[in-house]
C-alpha cells in the first residue's frame, strides 16, 4: 500500500510540473508577443507623427503663399498687368 501511495503522489508531482511548465512557456511566449505588438505600434506612432510633422510644414507654407498672394503689392501688380487702375473715387468707406 505504501508503494502505491508514492506512485500517485510523484505522478501528482509530475502533472503539476507538467503544468508549471506550461504555463511558464505560455507566459514567456505571451510576453515576447506583448512586447513584439508594443514595438510595432510605437513605430507605427512614429512614422505617422512624421507624417504629421510633414503635413504641417507643408500647411505652413502654403499659409506663406497664400498671404504672398493676397498681399495688396501682388494684388496691384496682376491689376496692372491685367490693364485695371487703382482709383480713389470708386472706393467708399463705412463710418460707424
Amino acid at each position: 500500500m505504501g508503494k502505491k501511495k508514492v506512485n500517485k503522489k510523484n505522478r501528482n508531482e509530475r502533472t503539476l510540473y507538467k503544468c508549471f511548465v506550461i504555463v511558464t512557456i505560455f507566459l514567456v511566449v505571451g510576453i515576447i508577443y506583448s512586447r513584439a505588438a508594443l514595438g510595432k505600434i510605437n513605430l507605427e506612432i512614429q512614422e505617422l507623427n512624421d507624417i504629421i510633422k510633414e503635413e504641417n510644414d507643408d500647411n505652413q507654407s502654403l499659409a506663406m503663399k497664400i498671404n504672398e498672394m493676397v498681399s495688396l503689392d501682388k494684388i496691384r501688380q496682376v491689376s496692372n498687368e491685367q490693364g485695371l487702375t487703382y482709383n480713389n473715387k470708386n472706393i467708399k468707406s463705412v463710418l460707424e
